[in-house]
Parts: structure tokens; C-alpha cells; sequence
């Protein structure tokens, strides 16, 4: 069997967020697979701009690329107790394009916070918002990366050994199941 491929969504937009740092310690824990890393950089949703000029290039890109991945894991901060605004607008974005490329893919969400909570009300809000386009979201396990400041060596490898646990299983639990599905064909 080739290899997967695993589409990464990072909602924080900067280089150095630790929500980037976890989406790649989660690509590395998920295995061999081809990585797409997402571009969410959109302007805001706007039915004037949806109606003319259309639906803006990378959009319709990203949405290609969530049909043809046999995975897809979210990194989410909490902005306020939610997502970021830019994560928000990239779903409904997506929603706007043909067919709805979220059907029945496996979808892993994890988080990383700089509160003792890790983002969770982001991830319980990146759930509320991704429900209507029916994913195959993985409930768990839960990973949420507390004081996320503290969690991460030099070369940008996670620390905690808890948090490690958890990603590996969710991870191995995401892959499992693209195997699967492609399997089934």
C-alpha cells in the first residue's frame, strides 16, 4: 500500500506557534504519509466576494486537498475560549465549495494553550463547528497541551511523556482508520 496522506490544519497563523509545533509532532507520531500542510491565509467569508469574483483559489485548493487526504489532523489554540477566527473562517469557507470534501474523513483534533486547560473550550468548539459536514471525528483520546510554553526541547519535540501517550494513541487511532477506509476502496 502507498503511502497515506495526512492534511495538516494549524489554526494559529504564526511560524513559532506551539499549535505548529504540535501538528508536526502529530504528523511525525501518525507515520510514513505524504504531508500537505494547509494554507488557511483566506480573506474573510463574504457572499458578495463568494458571488463575484467566486470562491477564491485557495479555498477551492483546500478543499482538494481535504477530498483527496486520507487523513486530516487540526491544531487548534484558544483564542478568548475558541477557536481563532482564521480556523473559524477556513470551515466556512470550505462549506461554500461543491460537495462537501469532510464527509466521512477521519479527522483528529489536538490543542495547545498556554493555560493549565491546554485549549480544551477550543476543541470542544472546533467539534460544535465541524459536526455539520459529518467527519469521522475521532473522540479521543483527548489531547490538549497545557502551560504549552514548557512542553517542548529545543529541536521542537514534545516533552511531556503523558501528552506523548495520548498523541501516539490518537494518532495510531487516526491512521487505523485511514488504512481502513482506503482499504474498503
Amino acid at each position: 500500500m502507498s503511502d497515506l496522506t495526512l492534511l495538516g490544519i494549524c489554526g494559529a497563523l504564526r511560524a513559532a506557534s506551539t499549535n505548529r509545533l504540535l501538528m508536526m509532532e502529530a504528523v511525525r507520531r501518525f507515520g510514513p504519509a505524504d504531508f500537505i500542510d494547509a494554507d488557511i491565509r483566506f480573506p474573510l467569508f463574504d457572499q458578495d466576494l463568494e458571488d463575484d469574483p467566486g470562491i477564491p483559489g485557495p479555498v477551492t485548493t483546500l478543499a482538494r486537498q481535504i477530498a483527496k487526504a486520507d487523513a486530516v489532523v487540526i491544531a487548534t489554540p484558544e483564542y478568548n475560549k475558541g477557536i481563532p477566527g482564521v480556523l473559524k473562517n477556513a470551515l466556512d469557507w470550505i462549506s461554500r465549495t461543491e460537495g462537501n470534501p469532510w464527509r466521512d474523513k477521519p479527522v483528529a483534533l489536538v490543542s495547545a494553550a498556554a493555560g493549565r486547560a491546554g485549549g480544551e473550550r477550543s476543541q470542544n468548539m472546533a467539534r460544535l463547528c465541524l459536526n455539520p459536514f459529518r467527519p469521522r471525528l475521532l473522540p479521543g483520546p483527548e489531547v490538549f497541551i497545557g502551560q504549552t510554553g514548557q512542553q517542548w526541547d529545543a529541536d521542537g519535540r514534545l516533552t511531556n511523556e503523558r501528552s506523548a501517550k495520548l498523541l501516539d494513541e490518537l494518532m495510531g487511532d487516526l491512521r487505523s482508520i485511514a488504512e481502513a477506509a482506503r482499504a474498503r476502496g
